[in-house]
Order: C-alpha cells, then structure tokens, then sequence
C-alpha cells in the first residue's frame, strides 16, 4: 500500500458563525466548533485514507478564548499520525473578526478516526510520509498519545446502565 503525505491531508473549512450558532452571551456554542472540528478531521482523514471514517476518539479539546457570533471561523486539518486503520487529525481553530481583521487562535484539538471498508468493518490505512522535522515531531506525538488513548481504554470499565433504579 503506497503512503499518503501530510499535505496531501490538509483541508481547511472556513465558515462566517451567525446567531444560530450563537448562546445568549452572543458566543458562539462550543459543541458548533466540535462539530465543525469533527468534519475538517473526518475530510482530512478520508483524504488521507480514500475510504470512509468514523470518529473514535476526542483529544485535547480545551477553548482558549471565546467565537463571537459575526466571526469568521477557520478549522484548519490534517493527519498526524496513521497506525493500522486509526488516523490522528490535528485541528488548528482561528476566529476572524472581519471588521478589524484581527485573528485569534481559539483552540488546538486532536480527533482520531477509523478507516472503514465497504462492510463497515476497520481497514487498513495508508502509512504517513512525514516530510518535514515538524511532521516527524507530529507522528511521535501523535504515537505517544495513541498510545496513552489505549492505555486509558484498557483500563476503562464499561458501565452496564440497564440496572439503575432511576433516581427520581
């Protein structure tokens, strides 16, 4: 199977946030940028893998500053790291103020997708070709956090819902 290189991955979604984006305080939802997010990794990871996605995992979402409504939002995506079917998108957000020109960098998050054949099941993805220092630095961080991902899944306990009494 032939690699894929990180810029062959890249995609950026650009999209002006209006009031149905928006809470009472005239920010706009974190669960919007979430799900814009979701669709940048999940573009960049079909890019990458020419097959369909689905989203396994969230890493690091953390909000450094607020969206406003009448930003302009930027999510900008692309693979880190590739394992066997399970690709690491990083997420770079920008919010444009479009009468002041000023940008802010609001957040940085990694989402993590599985590669699926046509019965759905996991399939295996291209390997990375990291071309540069700062895309090699990427793969073993994102390796490092694949790697703790799993290891907080291993100890994980499922919990069985279906016996609760409701607490009401």
């Amino acid at each position: 199977m032939m690699g894929q290189t990180v810029s062959a991955s890249r995609t950026i979604l650009t999209q002006p946030m209006g009031v149905t984006e928006g809470n009472l305080l005239g920010n706009v939802h974190g669960g919007v940028l979430m799900k814009l997010c979701d669709d940048a990794g999940a573009i960049a990871a079909m890019k990458h893998a020419r097959r369909p996605v689905v989203t396994v995992a969230v890493d690091s979402m953390s909000f450094h500053s607020a969206v406003q409504i009448g930003d302009l939002l930027t999510v900008r995506a692309e693979v880190t790291w590739v394992g066997r079917s399970s690709l690491e998108t990083r997420l770079v957000v920008t919010a444009e103020n479009l009468m002041t020109g000023d940008i802010t960098h609001t957040n940085t998050a990694y989402y993590v997708y599985v590669a699926l054949n046509a019965r759905g099941e996991p399939a295996q993805a291209p390997p990375l070709i990291c071309e540069t220092d700062e895309e090699r630095a990427l793969f073993e961080a994102g390796a490092a956090r694949q790697a703790q991902r799993l290891e907080r899944r291993r100890r994980e306990q499922p919990v069985d819902l279906t016996n609760h009494a409701d607490a009401s």
